[in-house]
């Protein structure tokens, strides 16, 4: 069958592979849709030091049941549309105990520590199977990013007393600001580039500051008469972004990061403290965030047509990558069509 490579920094191959074998207790599916990501990307521009090369990409999936194994509830048919909980969790570490697999000391990401999506069919396990519900594969594409950016919504326990601020709009700060809204809270919206400050603005921020033309502070202090977000969740993962979360946040606030920061950053702690902020890291997303996604998804409210930038076939994914490479500040979603 078909599959998506990538064979080193700035090369991607399509490759055949062998059909995968269904076990006891897995699922089989046909791929219709797969979204590259942030992760995908920075492999690309060999910038990931959690995968090894040659990996298959990709863990945002829209796909169709085609065989169910034994042992599998009868919940799942075949000609489903479904998606996937690409993280897998080891069920003994503390997180797992905690009932939080989503942060599994040993959790692999498809796509990442582990062979992704990118493939004509993948098997699954059974309990990694989220029914799809009435959306299409190409929705259902789209639920795992914007599931990490309500979970941290959720970690930042939002209610509608809250001002919230997301900093970075691409497809997991786009989850947050949907998720912040749904919930009531007053959302403003940070990032460098225009076009995805319209989009946070019809997808429920109601203020917007592009951070490159001016001043985050102080249009922060107007919105907020001088006391600070109640809420600042950071989804760039750049030690700019990192600072200024800190600074944003409101005594007694709440920050919440889900970007990886590259650098190390030297954090002036005596804030933490003087402000008795809550700091919390946020990794992936629960099965109710991507329940909550769907439910969603659909109310017909989500403008999908603008969060997915392009479609490519698999033959085009080097050409998808680059094109990515070359202007990243005007691409939500680039999905790969099999």
């Amino acid at each position: 069958m078909k599959a998506i490579k990538i064979l080193e920094k700035g090369i991607v191959q399509v490759c055949e592979v062998p059909m995968p074998i269904v076990h006891d207790g897995h699922v089989l599916l046909k791929i219709e849709y797969v979204g590259f990501c942030g992760s995908d990307l920075n492999t690309f521009r060999g910038l990931n030091p959690l995968v090894k090369l040659p990996v298959i990409p990709g863990h945002e999936i829209g796909a169709t049941v085609v065989e169910v194994s034994d042992n599998v509830s009868s919940e799942i048919q075949v000609g489903m549309q479904v998606t996937v909980n690409p993280y897998s969790n080891c069920g003994r570490c503390s997180a797992c105990k905690n009932n939080r697999f989503n942060a599994c000391r040993y959790n692999e990401t498809m796509g990442v520590q582990r062979n992704g999506a990118m493939a004509e069919f993948i098997v699954v396990p059974a309990e990694k199977i989220i029914i799809g519900s009435s959306l299409s594969a190409r929705e259902l594409a789209l639920v795992e990013p914007m599931s990490v950016g309500f979970h941290a919504v959720d970690r930042a326990l939002v209610t509608d007393n809250d001002v919230v601020l997301v900093l970075g709009c691409g497809m997991i700060g786009v989850g947050a600001i949907v998720r912040a809204a749904l919930r009531g809270a007053t959302v403003i919206a940070v990032d460098v580039s225009n076009t995805k400050l319209e989009l946070a603005k019809k997808l429920g921020a109601q203020f917007t500051v592009n951070s490159a033309e001016e001043d985050l502070q102080v249009r922060l202090d107007e919105l907020t008469s001088s006391m600070g977000a109640d809420v600042v969740i950071e989804a760039v993962g750049r030690k700019e972004t990192y600072l200024a979360a800190v600074d944003a946040a409101a005594f007694t606030g709440r920050v919440v990061f889900i970007g990886y920061a590259k650098d190390a950053i030297p954090f002036d702690t005596q804030f933490f403290v003087k402000k008795e902020l809550d700091i919390k890291g946020s990794r992936n997303a629960l099965p109710k965030d991507f329940e909550a996604v769907k439910s969603y998804l659909k109310t017909g409210t989500c403008p999908m047509d603008e969060l997915i930038t392009a479609v490519y076939s698999p033959e085009d994914a080097q050409a998808a990558l680059e094109s990515w490479v070359k202007d990243p500040g005007n691409v939500f979603r680039i999905l790969i069509k099999f």
